[in-house]
């Protein structure tokens, strides 16, 4: 059996610096725990555009990488509307070691 260690994650609309049509406020977040468990809060949303803009950093976010990497340094993330142009900040919330044989 091999562990490995995984960061959960929060990913939080840091500002909208154009108008939010899909509703997000500065605030609203959703979280990943657990490698891919996705928790948005109760009688809260989070748009599936924005969600999907910053669905590809996440991966690279849950790990530990060099302190050169680019990715181990960014945190911003632009939803793609260029109307709404909402900023969403990718943070580690903590950090937990889970077996391999326990992901796909």
């Amino acid at each position: 059996m091999t562990d490995m260690r995984l960061y959960d994650l929060r990913v939080t609309v840091e500002r909208i610096e154009g108008r939010s049509v899909c509703g997000l406020e500065v605030g609203d977040y959703f979280e990943v725990r657990e490698s891919s468990r996705v928790r948005i809060p109760e009688d809260k949303h989070f748009c599936l555009y924005a969600l999907q803009s910053v669905l590809p950093m996440l991966p690279a976010k849950q790990r530990k990488l060099p302190d050169e990497d680019w990715l181990e340094r960014d945190t911003l993330v632009c939803c793609p509307d260029p109307e709404e142009r909402v900023v969403m900040r990718i943070e580690r919330v903590g950090e937990r070691v889970m077996r391999t044989e326990e992901l796909t």
